[in-house]
């Protein structure tokens, strides 16, 4: 997959490849819990000034909760998004990406658990609706991507998730990519772009993620998507415009749950 890099692999400092400040929407991705991607994210959307920014962590209704009065209250946005009690990490490490671009609109795709469980009961298509085919969501995978993709689930739930399970782990993967890349589009037709889209490095892949879907959707749309990697850990996979390194963040053994 890191064959698929359309630029230098990995590049470390402020300088980005060619293309990032001509796009019409930008993925920047991340590793959640690795507060110098944040300040990555925030250093570029500080640079492109976009008029919307797309969350992966916020549910539509929570993204219309960003005022402009808000914004310079760090503690008063956060309670107001009710991040404390997202499960996300915490909110010091996103807060510099709102505080870049003040005046930004803001979107949210996040996927509740309650559509996750829908995919379960009506499918993929049915579940995100009437736009299904316009983002491919309407058609199976190819084969061989979806071995890949039900192959990198289990590695992920560290090899302890029951087989019958894996399909449907990859059908919410998709939703969250298609919920993404339709936000992404919904941001760009309404206010023109730039649009920033911050989401985790999986979703930020052009070749099967959410910068797939939009290209599908929307094909003259310019798209720019980064992938943000821990030096010592490898490059993300997915065929990213630019991967960057940051120091590792220290984790515990992320499967000893399953033990």
């Amino acid at each position: 997959m890191r064959g698929l890099c359309l630029a230098a692999c990995l590049v470390a400092g402020p300088a980005l490849a060619a293309g990032h400040d001509s796009a019409d929407v930008l993925f920047l991705g991340e590793v959640h819990d690795n507060p110098a991607h944040h300040a990555r994210q925030a250093e570029i959307v500080a640079e492109v000034q976009p008029a919307a920014i797309v969350w992966e962590m916020l549910t539509p209704a929570q993204a219309g909760q960003v005022a402009p009065d808000l914004v310079p209250d760090e503690d008063a946005l956060g309670a107001a998004l009710g991040w404390a009690e997202s499960g996300w990490p915490d909110f010091f490490m996103y807060y510099p990406i709102f505080a870049a671009a003040p005046e930004a609109a803001h979107y949210g795709a996040l996927v509740t658990r309650q559509a996750a469980g829908e995919v379960m009961q009506a499918g993929l298509a049915a579940t995100f609706g009437a736009q299904a085919s316009a983002f491919g969501l309407d058609s199976p995978l190819p084969e061989d991507e979806l071995q890949t993709r039900l192959d990198g689930q289990q590695a992920a739930h560290c090899n302890a998730m029951p087989e019958e399970m894996l399909p449907v782990m990859v059908e919410i993967q998709r939703l969250r990519d298609g919920t993404l890349a339709a936000a992404a589009l919904q941001a760009f037709e309404e206010t023109g772009g730039p649009v920033a889209v911050i989401t985790g490095n999986g979703h930020a892949r052009k070749d099967w993620g959410a910068p797939a879907l939009l290209a599908r959707a929307a094909p003259k749309i310019r798209i720019f998507a980064l992938g943000q990697g821990e030096t010592g850990r490898g490059a993300p996979e997915g065929g990213f415009d630019v991967i960057e390194s940051a120091p590792p963040v220290e984790r515990g053994d992320p499967c000893a749950a399953f033990n």
